[in-house]
């Protein structure tokens, strides 16, 4: 129907007409719609209708009401004249008319005709005329957006391009693409309502552009999704062809065989209740799982470790006394404290029955054994052994795990070494703990509370099991060299055994015990072919060694049996007898000389002792005085404390100076110069201060200290001699370097427990509470200078 017919049927229509009221169809003029009724007042209007001549009647869309959804029974001010040239009568009594819009219409007043009806007075619209240039571009952009969303809207058919291309009003363009775009009812209405053919094309325009976007980003959306079910598609046709070909071989699928392995495994599982449950639920859900998933290898690795733990299995204690004692005395020479404290363990656990583990901090030099005796001790329990070093950790995790959120997770290495041990109650050695560090990545010691307390660790939580293990059964022993750098709170939580380092008769006996005989299979050697005797390893261990372990004996005795082993492998095959006499041919000249001593007494030269991390040493200090004004120099690579006993010596000498007959000027006149010889030896702490001022007293007084005594002690303002540590390796040190007396304070009594009777028939020991006992002790008398002859 063109602009004339519909001009023409306008004429013809009548003022007053029935008004249909719709909930979702707008009639646009010119366009023909089909609608369907099943309205039964609806359908006797329309009877009525249909019976005229004109058949025809005003639409119009109801207005929306508060609720969303819902309309009135009110109509918007602008609907469409319409006529009905076709209608179908249906048996359930419903109607499908075609109703053909002809112009649009302004409603002026509804009435209440016959039977019910609505009637309507209306007033056709006359559109006016816009630019005719705006309108042409509008019109284009319209029809080019249409043609590309016919061709991609499903819901559209192709010949609508066709009908697009014959339609040049651009009022009939608006109204003919709305009426086909898939918007809502408000949205029809809106652009039936706009009379003005500009912003009714510019509004039209806009739906469109949004319809094609709409369109190509569902098409987008549609080709990601098409390419994912085809990859999916492809591999499960993949999959289901390696079935086949599998069962085919009679073989069976890799994911079953595991899933069968952890079920069989399940079925057996011994552990708490709740790990029960967890494992039982992770393996439901690892049986939904693909196989081929990651999600797959994570819940199967979990499970895994869940079947893995000893979380019941546990290894019998040995609970003989006197076998332990023997097992002990055979793998370690000395350390008696470490195994009256094992003998104790086991004596309360074969009286009581039960017990939690205990946690022991053996502290010491390097090289005395602290490492190996944890397998001894595993040895004599019947238990397992793991040692985990902690020198350098520094990552919290490394003790808690990681948390399964994370890719390659694992538990920490207290759960990962349990796991290897194979029982809860191993013998668990934490190897350097005074080593550990903290940074951005959290703080292990903290993480190391938990696991070290018996208050706590029976419920061990790891990040990566995320269930509670009991470490309460478990041996811990923890190994460090500095008990200072040790956290106090992780400190607390231990027994201290401190080891002292050995002195040269017990190195001589761990040499002939166990050092030689395994050095000597480690060199592919025999006792046939090769023999220490007892004063080639004194020599080594004093002459060629300085340390408070055995490590560099170990390696020293290991170099003469490889340089043994390349002359047996020469062929020169005979009996190698190492003694004091050849031990040079060997290992060349002594590389370690023995402590410096006094030969005779000297003014102003008095014998220290000093404790190191390879265990004592002699400590020579020496003094002079030159003309001067009272400067006082120190030189020796000194520490802060023990300048400060420096200077508290001079201060005790000043203030004593009467009673040590020293001239009231005798400071004014003189600058002091003290050394402490070895000077590349850092050197601190404040034992040596009766040394140093023994060492004054005699420069001031010049009279000679003792050449054969050794003196240690921490002095005060007011001359008392405080406590020093260490008294078991100064004794050692003192009887090395030749001394018959040793000073010592008298808070020390209680440490000769510590000192070996072999040091004791050496030394003589003397205790002192005051610097004036010390200087009654080692001053001698002034030497006074010979007469001349005459």
């Amino acid at each position: 129907m063109n602009d004339k017919e519909i001009h023409s049927e306008t004429q013809q229509l009548p003022t007053r007409m029935s008004l249909f009221l719709s909930d979702d169809v707008v009639i646009f003029p010119g366009v023909a719609t089909p609608v369907a009724v099943n309205d039964p007042g609806q359908v006797i209007m329309l009877n009525d209708v249909l019976a005229a001549e004109t058949r025809a009647l005003i639409m119009a869309l109801k207005k929306p009401g508060a609720e969303e959804g819902d309309r009135l029974d009110q109509p918007y001010e602008i609907g469409t004249a319409c006529i009905i040239p076709k209608m179908i009568r249906i048996p359930d009594g419903s109607l499908r008319l075609l109703i053909q819009g002809v112009a649009r219409v302004r409603l002026n007043q509804i009435t209440e005709g016959a039977q019910g009806r609505m009637e309507v007075d209306f007033t056709p619209i006359i559109v006016p005329e816009g630019d005719n240039l705006k309108l042409e571009a509008l019109s284009r952009k319209i029809k080019e957006e249409f043609s590309e969303v016919i061709d991609q809207a499903p819901y559209l058919p192709g010949e609508l391009k066709g009908v697009l291309t014959k339609i040049f009003d651009p009022g009939g363009l608006a109204d003919f693409v709305t009426s086909n775009l898939n918007i809502k009812p408000d949205q029809r209405q809106e652009i039936l309502s706009a009379v003005e053919l500009e912003p009714r094309l510019t509004k039209v325009s806009a739906l469109v552009t949004r319809e094609l976007q709409i369109l190509k980003l569902g098409s987008q959306i549609q080709t990601e999704v098409s390419g994912s079910i085809e990859k999916s598609q492809r591999e499960y046709f993949l999959r289901e062809q390696l079935r086949a070909i599998r069962k085919e071989l009679g073989e069976e699928e890799e994911g079953a065989v595991e899933l069968k392995d952890l079920k069989e495994r399940l079925t057996k599982f011994d552990a708490p209740d709740k790990v029960k449950e967890a494992a039982q639920k992770e393996m439901e859900r690892l049986s939904r799982m693909n196989a081929a998933s990651s999600e797959y290898t994570v819940s199967r690795t979990y499970t895994e470790w869940l079947l893995d733990l000893p979380w019941r299995i546990a290894t019998q204690d040995q609970l003989d006394i006197p076998e332990a004692r023997k097992i002990l005395d055979r793998d370690h020479y000395g350390l008696d404290d470490v195994k009256e404290r094992i003998l104790e363990y086991l004596a309360v656990r074969k009286l009581k029955g039960e017990g939690r583990g205990s946690i022991l901090c053996f502290v010491g030099p390097p090289g005395v054994g602290k490492t190996s005796i944890g397998k001894s001790i595993a040895s004599s329990l019947g238990r397992k052994f793991v040692r985990m070093s902690l020198g350098g950790l520094r990552d919290e995790a490394e003790i808690r795990g990681h948390r399964r959120t994370y890719i390659g997770a694992l538990p920490g290495r207290i759960i990962q070494n349990i796991k290897r041990a194979g029982s809860n109650n191993p013998v668990f050695m934490l190897d350097e703990i005074d080593k550990l560090g903290s940074d951005f990545r959290g703080d292990p010691a903290s993480a190391m509370l938990e696991v070290l307390d018996p208050e706590q660790n029976f419920s061990f939580q790891d990040n990566y099991i995320e269930l509670d293990f009991d470490l309460s059964q478990v041996m811990f022993i923890t190994t460090a060299n500095y008990l200072e750098t040790i956290p106090a709170p992780l400190r607390d939580r231990m027994e201290i055994i401190k080891l002292s380092g050995y002195i040269t008769p017990e190195k001589v006996q761990i040499a002939r015990q166990h050092l030689v005989p395994r050095q000597i299979k480690e060199n592919g050697l025999n006792s046939e072919l090769i023999s220490f005797s007892v004063k080639a390893l004194e020599d080594i261990a004093v002459f060629y060694t300085r340390e408070a372990g055995v490590r560099t004996l170990e390696r020293t005795i290991g170099n003469v049996c490889r340089k043994v082993a390349v002359e047996v492998a020469a062929g020169k095959i005979k009996k190698y007898a190492i003694s004091h006499k050849n031990l040079s041919k060997y290992l060349g000249a002594a590389r370690v000389m023995p402590d410096l001593y006094n030969r005779k007494p000297m003014v102003g030269v008095a014998t220290g002792l000093a404790w190191t991390a390879v265990g004592g040493a002699m400590l020579i200090i020496e003094a002079i005085k030159m003309p001067g004004d009272g400067k006082i120099k120190v030189t020796g690579q000194l520490g802060e404390v023990m300048k400060e006993s420096v200077e508290l010596a001079f201060s005790y000498i000043r203030s004593r100076s009467d009673k040590l007959r020293i001239p009231a000027d005798f400071f004014k006149k003189h600058d002091f110069h003290i050394h402490f010889p070895e000077g590349a030896t850092p050197k601190d702490g404040p034992s040596a201060g009766i040394t140093i001022t023994s060492a004054l007293a005699s420069l001031c007084t010049e009279r000679p200290v003792r050449h054969d005594v050794a003196m240690t002690g921490e002095i005060t303002l007011e001359g008392r001699v405080l406590p020093i540590g260490g008294l078991r390796e100064k004794s050692v040190a003192a009887a090395r370097g030749h001394m018959r007396l040793l000073i010592c304070p008298v808070d020390n009594r209680a440490d000769m427990e510590e000192i070996p009777a072999i040091i004791k028939t050496k030394l003589e020991y003397k205790f002192v509470d005051s610097l004036e006992d010390v200087l009654r002790m080692v001053l001698l008398p002034k030497v006074r200078a010979p007469r001349p002859k005459r």
